[in-house]
């Protein structure tokens, strides 16, 4: 690397960066309701940072809390997901594929739909630093097959990465991205005819599939400096028969309960459940959060979302998914966790296996919050309709 001329290595190293929005995108930005005073705003007053000392706490709770126990002990047990896995159409509709953080394949009324695509080793714009994946990807990208549409929450590099992104449009699909974040895709080589930009609340034919941007309680950030000209969404995809909805990233709201009466309700939600700090509670949810905004927009299946893959905050790393099978039990919700790589069908979730403590590196005690043997209780799956039924899943 330290060979190439210095203008390509200049490129190299700002890239990933993306580019800012010009032109016409610039000026649609402008007219959305969601920007003001040069800036586009939350649905609620919101936070990036709630400082309740100084900013070294921070720093210094980022760097030291939980150290021991933010990775896994051991190899996360994935599935390793085949092609031919992939080949029959769910029997039901709908089939979602969970392959690590907050990236999903979901397979709807004939249509495959990828969200937040990311098979970079890094989240980081270099390849050097930054946090690293815990776990493989459970299919090589070119594995996957074709992909229909391309849905992005964000531009944070733990959802939406460059390298995945180039070799995601030379398959020829349609990516759907909040207003702004096409200025990134434009610069990576993605044909604006292949971009769909969109504001809260506004939808978009694609493939047959109705695409909505939903609020959502964010921010986005991918340069050395903070832009203001990116917007994060949440998102409903609805076919002919289903529908479902991906948080990305967010804090809880009151949002979601009107997103569920505007638009609800789902066959199955993913929903953020990772990443979550006392330092950033506006911006990330808990688990219980999860949980709850699964309950408001009226979703049927909740398969929880970004954790396992990167180590973010300073939480354990099997924390989330205790948490959030503990909080679906007493709210009464139907969770699923699979394995990254099982595929599985809400219409017959798979019956759960608590996989995560063999990686734990605290495999017992007060903090894995779940009976091994207890009032958790299994809804028995369709037979043939879900190859996960055996060992992966709790529903509760």
């Amino acid at each position: 690397m330290t060979g190439l001329p210095r203008a390509t290595w200049h490129r190299v190293r700002t890239d990933a960066f993306g580019a800012e929005p010009r032109g016409a995108r610039l000026a649609r930005i402008h007219r959305s309701p969601q920007f003001a005073d040069g800036a586009f705003r939350n649905p609620v007053p919101t936070r990036r940072i709630v400082y309740e000392r100084s900013p070294l706490e921070v720093t210094r709770e980022q760097l030291t809390a939980h150290r021991a126990r933010r990775a896994p002990a051991a190899a996360v047990p994935l599935h390793r997901l085949r092609p031919a896995e992939l080949a029959q159409p769910p029997a039901s509709g709908l089939r979602l594929t969970w392959l690590g953080h907050a990236t999903v394949l979901a397979e709807l009324d004939g249509r495959r739909v990828l969200f937040d695509p990311v098979w970079g080793e890094r989240c980081s714009p270099f390849g050097w630093t930054g946090p690293k994946r815990l776990h493989p990807a459970p299919i090589p990208l070119g594995e996957l097959g074709p992909v229909d549409v391309v849905v992005v929450s964000h531009d944070h590099y733990d959802h939406l990465d460059m390298a995945t992104v180039r070799e995601l449009n030379a398959t020829g699909a349609v990516f759907a991205v909040p207003l702004g974040v096409g200025a990134h895709l434009e610069h990576w080589g993605v044909p604006a005819g292949r971009i769909v930009e969109l504001d809260w609340w506004e939808s978009a034919q694609v493939a047959g599939l109705t695409l909505t941007a939903t609020p959502a309680r964010h921010y986005c950030s991918r340069g050395p400096r903070t832009s203001a000209l990116f917007l994060w969404a949440s998102w409903v995809v609805a076919g002919p028969e289903h529908r479902v909805f991906h948080s990305g990233d967010t804090g809880y709201f009151p949002g979601f309960a009107e997103i569920g009466r505007r638009l609800g309700p789902f066959d199955a939600t993913m929903m953020q459940v990772g990443a979550y700090s006392r330092f950033w509670p506006e911006v990330h949810m808990t688990p219980e959060e999860g949980v709850r905004a699964h309950l408001d927009v009226s979703g049927e299946v909740l398969l929880p979302i970004h954790w396992c893959t990167f180590n973010l905050a300073p939480h354990p790393w099997e924390e989330p998914a205790e948490r959030v099978v503990a909080a679906a039990q007493a709210l009464g919700a139907t969770v699923t966790v699979p394995r990254p790589g099982r595929p599985f069908e809400p219409a017959a979730p798979p019956a759960l296996k608590l996989w995560w403590r063999a990686a734990a590196a605290v495999p017992g005690g007060p903090e894995l919050l779940v009976p091994e043997v207890g009032p958790i209780a299994a809804t028995p799956a369709t037979p043939g309709a879900s190859a996960a039924a055996e060992d992966d899943g709790v529903t509760v």
